[in-house]
């Protein structure tokens, strides 16, 4: 087997052994008790009062964020001598996970630790760090970050606000207009980008909201999220100590995409929380409303819709902690040769770019499914505001939208993937070009006697390579025209994830079985099975789609009936699989998977 630490992308050439990736069921003692401490004050401060942050009044969601502050949960990622917990990757990652059961609080909290606290913790100087990150990690200090323009979303630097120096030298006057700024009601601390004189590429500020010119509009009013306070903000010849220069000037353009990794790829931990909530809300009513006499519960159409739920969880888990795990090993690694915990926390993250792309668009669609089953397993009641699930639904469409567009993400999966090629990080496109040459000799590589996870790596590897023969004949027929071409880009970008989440998903269980012995495992193989056999039709339906996009005759023929061959799997009794999953469900009435 290969090398555990593969480089992002990476994983359409080589395989992993599965005794290499980390999985939920290995949290340690402390892991835990950090994730039980978050459930508490969910449970203690947040869903009494759902109703209340709904109301988005002034003091109401930064009263409860600071009360966070005060259990060290504005800290988790911060190190310790900033006043923070200094936990590990993947602890940030539970922590985010637990926390995105909460609704809109789920989204201010995020905001804060997150995008409003990191880029001083990772690109400030030591006086930046020391005046500001203490502050935000004990919550005295509530953060904002203010990319957003009305005239640039996912196009960020095409932004309009203007920073220039002061004729004293000692000021940077700023002028601009920020919107869908999260926290922006009441953040003290504001991270602020905008390009300097007549600069190419933003730079970033950290500008503080009682400044005179800085002007707060009132709170959006919003379709969901309506406890998370999100306004516009202007900047009136606000004078910027220069000193509040975060990061080189020019270089704020790099220090927004490298938080948007980080951002992306905590979203797809954050969905998590709220999909086991639903799930839990799900099941608890479809045991207690009876039709026809009957619970719903039992009902075949109602236990497939339940089970759809706990697979599409289970796998999207699988892949974030599993990802979160290789980041933890990148930043250790870089720490112990010397570099500063910041640079080494972003640059781990950013090291993944291609996962923290895929695993927003998995995670936040996978929610969005989620909660609209959950909708309709409540029936008329899932419509009705006294159910947590209509919350929930509400909620959760911004996620498919913030952190970058799922449509942004889809291109970035597959153009970071071959840019990390070009430069030489893994043969993608001679691997590739490999296949394409022997179109004659593929097989589906079945063989006599395969164990049953040998089967399963027999079947992702050869979903491998119909994503290299897809990107193969793409980028042979448009060369570097191939990133105008977005509709073949998502029809690739939709097959790299389905391959990152079976994988992940299938050394999961390999691992537990080592850990736990067979007979712990017989239903997450069930998950496997039905995961596996979906995502065949799934890959050879979006590689059909690409190459008829550009291509026919009998070369292209040939081509199909190739990928064909290799999306071949042994057929699945899915209903009795999935029946199996939801009874579990059913019966312990909450998400224990």
């Amino acid at each position: 087997m290969e090398n555990k630490n593969l480089k992002s992308g990476e994983i359409l050439v080589k395989e992993t052994n599965a005794n290499d990736v980390f999985i939920p069921e290995e949290f340690d003692e402390e892991q835990l008790m950090i994730a039980q401490t978050c459930q508490d004050f969910l449970d203690a401060e947040v869903f009494p009062n759902l109703d209340e942050i709904d109301k988005g009044e002034a003091g109401y969601i930064d009263g409860i964020l600071k009360k966070a502050g005060e259990l060290g949960l504005l800290g988790i990622a911060v190190p310790e001598e900033y006043e923070g917990f200094g936990q590990s990757f993947v602890t940030q990652m539970l922590s985010s996970e637990k926390i995105g059961a909460a609704y809109s609080f789920a989204v201010g909290y995020s905001a804060h630790c997150g995008i409003g606290t990191l880029p001083i913790m990772y690109y400030g100087n030591d006086d930046q760090i020391q005046r500001y990150v203490p502050k935000l990690a004990t919550g005295e200090y509530l953060g904002a970050y203010c990319l957003t323009e009305p005239g640039a979303g996912s196009d960020a630097n095409s932004g309009t606000s203007k920073a220039v120096l002061s004729e004293d030298g000692k000021h940077y006057i700023l002028n601009g207009q920020k919107m869908w700024i999260t926290n922006a009601g009441f953040a003290d601390i504001q991270t602020v980008f905008a390009k300097i004189d007549n600069d190419r590429c933003l730079s970033a500020f950290i500008v503080e909201k009682d400044w005179d010119g800085v002007v707060i509009n009132p709170p959006e009013k919003k379709m969901g999220i309506k406890g998370s306070i999100t306004c516009q903000i202007f900047y009136n010849d606000v004078k910027v100590p220069v000193e509040n220069l975060l990061g080189e000037r020019g270089k704020g353009f790099r220090i927004a995409l490298s938080i948007l990794h980080m951002g992306r790829i905590k979203l797809g931990a954050n969905v998590l929380g709220a999909m086991k909530k639903s799930i839990n809300d799900s099941v608890k009513y479809a045991n207690e409303r009876k039709q026809f006499n009957t619970f719903i519960s039992s009902f075949g159409t109602i236990k497939h819709k339940l089970a759809e739920q706990v697979i599409r969880t289970f796998t999207a888990e699988s892949a974030t902690y599993r990802v979160s795990k290789d980041i933890d090993d990148v930043i250790h690694a870089k720490i112990e040769n010397g570099e500063r915990y910041g640079t080494a926390a972003i640059d781990g993250i950013a090291h993944y770019a291609v996962e923290a792309a895929l695993l927003k668009v998995v995670g936040s669609e996978a929610l969005d499914f989620v909660v609209d089953e959950g909708v309709q397993i409540h029936g008329g009641m899932g419509y009705s505001s006294e159910m947590d699930i209509e919350k929930g639904y509400r909620d959760s469409r911004i996620n498919r939208i913030f952190e970058g567009t799922n449509e942004i993400n889809r291109m970035l999966v597959v153009d970071t993937a071959m840019k990390r090629a070009m430069k030489g990080d893994f043969d993608l496109f001679g691997e590739a070009k490999k296949l394409a040459d022997n179109l004659d000799k593929i097989t589906d590589g079945k063989s006599n006697g395969e164990s049953y996870f040998n089967t399963k790596k027999r079947i992702i590897n050869n979903y491998k390579k119909v994503a290299l023969l897809a990107i193969n004949a793409a980028s042979e027929h448009f060369g570097r025209k191939i990133a105008y071409e977005q509709e073949i880009l998502n029809n690739i970008a939709n097959i790299i994830m389905e391959i990152y989440v079976t994988e992940s998903t299938a050394l999961r269980v390999e691992k537990l079985e080592g850990m736990k012995g067979a007979d712990a495992i017989l239903l997450y193989k069930d998950i496997i099975d039905v995961n596996i056999y979906d995502a065949a039709t799934k890959i050879i339906k979006n590689a059909t789609d690409a190459i008829y996009s550009f291509s026919d005759g009998d070369a292209t023929t040939e081509l199909i009936n190739a990928m064909n061959t290799l999306t071949t799997v042994d057929g699945v009794n899915v209903k009795e699989a999935r029946r199996r999953i939801a009874d579990k469900l059913i019966e312990d009435n909450e998400y224990k998977f």
